[in-house]
């Protein structure tokens, strides 16, 4: 089972944000079978400009650590945006291990 650790920043996060977070976040194992743990931080932004949500996500495979981050109008798109971005991440480090 894969590790993952939610923490928020400046605000208190809801049980429907961490669900979907973990839930979004379980899916990187399949690009990558290596993943020790993963780490996300949310952050609320103090901005007047509505695109002030942050998710970094840190993902810890062995011999390197990727890291994504990711702002948007919702937590819910950043965290996605950064998955995907992780998830093409992954797929180039599998394709090198293989090719090694």
């Amino acid at each position: 089972m894969l590790t993952i650790h939610f923490q928020a920043v400046n605000y208190k996060a809801d049980v429907k944000l961490k669900e979907y977070a973990t839930k979004r976040l379980n899916k990187l194992s399949l690009f990558h079978n290596r993943i020790l743990e993963i780490l996300i931080f949310t952050k609320l932004e103090n901005s007047s400009n509505r695109i002030n949500k942050w998710a970094e996500i840190k993902i810890e495979i062995p011999g390197d650590d990727i890291i994504v981050k990711k702002i948007s109008k919702s937590f819910e798109e950043s965290i996605n945006a950064a998955a995907e971005s992780a998830e093409r991440i992954l797929k180039r480090r599998r394709e090198k291990e293989r090719v090694i």
